[in-house]
């Protein structure tokens, strides 16, 4: 059984900054990746980041130069670190990752419980 527990959330104001942090526990062989997405009200789920194991980074383009991501593979944890945050960044964002959980399994993918990130005055 693997579980992505996400921490980190909270109320910042505009222009604050917000770290998130994402572990990954239970049977774990390989992750290919970790990363991060968010949904707001009303809104269909969006990726934010995402982390190779090689250790390439895909960003949205709408957080893209405010937010950076990076992966502890020692520990199977992925940070998010959000600065300049904007009303808009306003969501539920959420862990993901794409792993093997033995040698032998295929991969598959799996989500965390989310975190809220609520950016307002």
């Amino acid at each position: 059984q693997v579980q992505l527990v996400e921490s980190g959330g909270g109320l910042v104001q505009p222009g604050g900054s917000l770290r998130l942090s994402c572990a990954a526990s239970g049977n774990i062989f390989s992750i290919y990746y970790m990363g991060w997405y968010r949904q707001a009200p009303g809104k269909q789920r969006e990726l934010v980041a995402t982390i190779t194991g090689g250790g390439s980074r895909i960003y949205a383009t709408s957080v893209k130069g405010r937010v950076t991501i990076s992966r502890d593979k020692a520990k199977n944890t992925v940070y998010l670190e959000m600065n300049s945050l904007k009303p808009e960044d306003t969501a539920v964002y959420y862990c993901n990752a794409d792993l093997m959980p033995t040698a032998q399994s295929i991969r598959y993918n799996y989500w965390g419980q989310g975190t809220q990130v609520t950016v307002s005055s």
